[in-house]
């Protein structure tokens, strides 16, 4: 079972992938969740709202969209990331386009353990974990 990484048609490239990939197989198992296949598909507004039309009825831009696949605990999917739209919210939230980035990847991850955000309370809980998982690879992966 693998995290694998895509580029449809965008510039950026994940730096420290290794790291990224082994901090979020952790996740995973502190989750819970048994890691299966992951597939992180880095793209553009275009693509990101085309698929939001067609499979969430919305009519706006968004930073991720996860697509689950898994039975049970095993954790499988493909998980879309805007990078346009990222690059808005970290100039937005004055924050570093690359913990954005992380950020959104997390959250992607987060959707696929079982987590929701479609209410506030549980919005509340999924924000506060996928903060405390930032910070914590941002201060080495340390746990």
């Amino acid at each position: 079972m693998s995290i694998r990484v895509h580029y449809d048609n965008v510039k950026f490239r994940l730096k420290k992938s290794g790291e990224i990939r082994r901090f979020l197989e952790k996740v995973i198992r502190e989750e819970n969740g048994i890691q299966g296949d992951l597939d992180f598909i880095f793209t553009g507004d275009k693509e990101m709202i085309n698929l939001n039309r067609k499979f969430l009825s919305h009519d706006f831009y968004t930073d991720v969209i996860s697509f689950g696949y898994g039975e049970g605990r095993i954790v499988t999917g493909e998980i879309y990331i805007g990078c346009e739209t990222v690059k808005r919210n970290a100039t937005f939230y004055n924050v570093k386009y690359t913990d954005e980035i992380f950020r959104v990847m997390i959250h992607g991850v987060l959707h696929l353990c079982g987590y929701s955000d479609n209410k506030p309370e549980e919005k509340e809980r999924m924000t506060a974990r996928q903060e405390e998982l930032l910070e914590t690879f941002k201060g080495g992966g340390k746990r």
